[in-house]
């Protein structure tokens, strides 16, 4: 089985290319390569080496013929720009989010169109294409049947390739799986550029004993799926079969990830528990209106029965969260916080 991974220097990227490389199968058939697709060069791994691996460095849409090069199976679209980039450069949201997915897609089907396998496809979206309700207010309880009403250029560009997912899957082109992940948290490593990187780093940066800005009132509530979860589910929908049965995916609706639904102010009351008042100390609460707009009209409670129905559950806690940071990145952490 051949699989490609874009954006596999990512965050998410990383985990899953590891996780793939652990198990070193896939729905139960070996895996033959892994292609790791990303622009950016990232440092050596214990994976670097594995020759399993085949590194394409690269604009996606530029290496298509690369990656597609022999036949693949199975292809992991999590390359993209992010919220706040989407927000503050329209041209480069489309261009990332919208062509880059729509090139993959169409190297897709022109596999199966030239009589090579149906390419299963597993595209990472998120709870932004939900957005604000036509009242003002978010949906107290979203499922995959709320009406998706984004509001910002990031979830309407995740939108819209979902729809197209869609329609291909169902015309037989391609085997489209959507995930809409939640904001996962805690993400190691430095800030990126999305809306939603606050909510990690109201942990991560205290816990490393350095300062941390809050920019959105403690009381916005946000979904969240810790790094874990987030992987375990992606697989799990990539994997599931089609069909009605326990287990199956039953359409070509997305499966939202499931989320745990918690309070900024429980976030730091959390952080205070677990690491000290030291540590909670070094967050500042510090209104900013533009992060508060994009991800204040983003849903917080899900049902999650659908993820349930495939053996998928949320975080127990946010204290658990926390605690899987801390096993999973000791070095990230001051002897204090410990």
């Amino acid at each position: 089985m051949r699989i490609a991974v874009t954006g596999a220097s990512g965050f998410l990227g990383r985990l899953l290319a590891e996780a793939l490389l652990k198990r070193r199968v896939f729905a139960g058939v070996p895996i033959t390569r892994l292609v790791l697709v990303d622009r950016v060069v990232w440092p050596d791994t214990w994976w670097a080496a594995d020759p399993l691996v085949e590194v394409v460095h690269g604009d996606v849409v530029d290496r298509l013929a690369e990656v597609f090069a022999a036949p693949l199976d199975v292809v992991f679209h999590l390359a993209a720009a992010v919220s706040a980039e989407c927000e503050a450069d329209f041209d480069l949201g489309m261009r990332a989010n919208v062509d880059a997915t729509r090139a993959v897609l169409q190297a897709a089907r022109a596999q199966s169109a030239a009589g090579g396998p149906v390419v299963r496809v597993v595209f990472a979206s998120s709870l932004a294409v939900y957005g604000s309700q036509p009242t003002g207010g978010s949906a107290p309880v979203v499922s995959e049947s709320t009406l998706p009403m984004p509001r910002s250029s990031y979830g309407t560009q995740k939108l819209m390739c979902e729809y197209l997912i869609a329609d291909l899957t169902r015309r037989g082109f391609i085997d489209g799986r959507v995930a809409r992940l939640m904001t996962v948290a805690v993400r190691p490593g430095r800030p990126n550029a999305a809306a939603s990187g606050f909510v990690s780093a109201i942990i991560r940066e205290p816990l490393a004993g350095l300062p941390a800005v809050c920019p959105v009132d403690p009381g916005l509530r946000v979904a969240l799926s810790s790094p874990r979860r987030t992987i375990q589910a992606i697989l799990r929908i990539a994997e599931a079969e089609r069909g009605t049965g326990p287990g199956c995916l039953d359409s070509t609706m997305p499966v939202n990830l499931p989320a745990l639904t918690v309070s900024v102010a429980e976030m730091l009351a959390t952080l205070r528990q677990v690491a000290g008042d030291m540590a909670a100390d070094l967050v500042t609460i510090v209104p900013d209106p533009a992060v508060q707009a994009v991800v204040g009209s983003w849903p917080a409670v899900f049902d999650n029965r659908r993820a349930a129905g495939l053996g998928l559950q949320p975080d127990a806690s946010f204290v658990s969260v926390m605690r899987n940071y801390l096993t999973d990145h000791p070095d990230a952490v001051t002897g204090a916080a410990h």
